[in-house]
């Protein structure tokens, strides 16, 4: 067939053909499962038994061909005899129900609305022929581990689709029969998953997706029997739950089951930042509330743990390194006025890539909130703007961090412009 002999000729793979293919309609991060299921769809093209229609356009650029060069007929692509659906219907996870709900999928992301109901189900109904092969448990730790990176440096939501059509895939793997260990791996991995959706379904401000999201990641923690993840779940879930304002007991509770299933003394929960998660959100708490005496106490109890973790260079919602602890304790100190806020910021700062734009907006925020309590006002509020104007979406931190430095602007400052303009933008958010 053409697209192989093209293919063979350049002395790419399936795999390398998939990527290619996937550039050439945008998409330049290559999800090793999306490659995976692409480079299966390659290999019925190439046998003729089905017409890439959905990635015609895609082949050309990637091969630098003229389309109509090399798709001269259409007929050609025909399916064997005897595989014709006489019903004028299509069948429920076919071909052309699939093509549609793709085209349904590219046009919504597309257009910049929501994919509708049921359209992602039916675009990853063709994963079920993989099921049959054998579970690749690693492949999916790679994935969990992958999004753990990327949702840090993307805007809030940047994930969602891809972190659900994972969970779905999961999903569909668990109504297998499998193994003692290789179901909780993959007990492990919804949890993680979940744990991620749940971040980014925050961040956008729909906390009552994030909650029963939580949930979900939780109890699929506690069937995995990870004792390290479940004090994640939980430590990571007190955190989200401080920056919305959920109620305190809801947070507390997470925080003492987390520092209760790390142990006395705490073994658990190390590896993954859990239970240095767990006493970030009682720093936050106290902080919030004004008890400067126990938010100091959380501090110190964060930096015990952190001294007991295996440190990493990776930054990962799913791990804990110094610049969290910096980004912990410069919050503390910005919200309780201390006098070594400046140098906690700057030292947060200088420890964050660049491409880390959420995480340093916030720090630019509490920047903004420490001029503006030590009467430098105008830097504070101009400081603040930027801050909100660069990321263009207002996360659920950062409009907290925004009101924080409304809140800390005196009386006299209140009826500034910049002030004003500061309070439409969160208000609108």
């Amino acid at each position: 067939m053409r697209l192989e002999t093209e293919r063979e000729a350049r002395g790419w793979g399936r795999w390398a053909m998939a990527r290619r293919l996937l550039t050439a309609v945008g998409i330049d991060h290559h999800d090793p499962t999306r490659v995976k299921n692409l480079g299966r769809q390659i290999l019925g093209y190439e046998k003729g038994e089905h017409f890439p229609r959905d990635w015609s356009t895609a082949y050309a650029t990637a091969l630098d061909l003229d389309e109509e060069d090399l798709f001269p007929e259409e007929e050609a692509y025909t399916l064997p005899v005897g595989t014709v659906n006489e019903s004028p219907v299509p069948e429920h996870g076919s071909d052309e129900v699939k093509r549609r709900a793709a085209l349904q999928l590219i046009g919504a992301i597309g257009a910049g609305t929501a994919v509708p109901p049921g359209v992602l189900e039916q675009v990853l109904a063709g994963i079920e022929d993989a099921l049959d092969g054998p579970l690749d448990l690693p492949e999916w730790e790679r994935v969990v581990h992958e999004h753990g990176q990327r949702i840090v440096t993307r805007p809030a939501g940047a994930l969602v689709g891809d972190l659900t059509a994972d969970i779905i895939a999961v999903g569909e793997l668990l109504k297998r029969k499998h193994t003692t260990p290789e179901r909780a791996g993959l007990l492990r991995v919804s949890s993680n998953l979940s744990g991620l959706l749940a971040i980014d379904v925050g961040d956008m401000g729909d906390q009552r997706a994030a909650r029963v999201t939580w949930n979900t990641a939780k109890r699929a923690a506690d069937a995995s029997g990870d004792h390290d993840l479940r004090v994640w779940v939980r430590g990571r879930a007190a955190e989200e739950a401080a920056w919305a304002r959920r109620p305190a007991r809801v947070v507390t509770d997470l925080v003492n089951e987390a520092v209760a299933l790390a142990g006395d003394p705490p073994s658990r929960g190390l590896r993954s930042g859990g239970l240095a998660r767990a006493h970030s959100a009682h720093a936050y708490m106290a902080a919030d509330r004004g008890d400067a005496s126990q938010a100091r106490a959380s501090i110190a109890d964060l930096h015990r743990t952190f001294e007991r973790m295996p440190q990493s260079d990776e930054l990962s919602a799913l791990s804990f390194r110094e610049s969290q602890l910096r980004w912990v304790e410069s919050f503390v100190h910005t919200r309780t006025g201390h006098k070594q806020a400046d140098a906690t910021l700057s030292r947060a700062m200088s420890l964050y890539p660049a491409e880390a734009q959420g995480p340093l907006a916030n720090l630019a925020l509490m920047q903004a909130a420490h001029l503006v309590r030590t009467r430098e006002i105008d830097a504070g509020l101009k400081r603040a703007l930027t801050a909100l104007e660069d990321t263009h979406i207002a996360t659920t931190a950062r409009l907290s961090l925004a009101n924080m430095v409304l809140q800390a602007l005196p009386e006299q400052a209140r009826s500034h412009p910049a002030a004003r303009e500061l309070r439409e933008l969160t208000t609108a958010a």
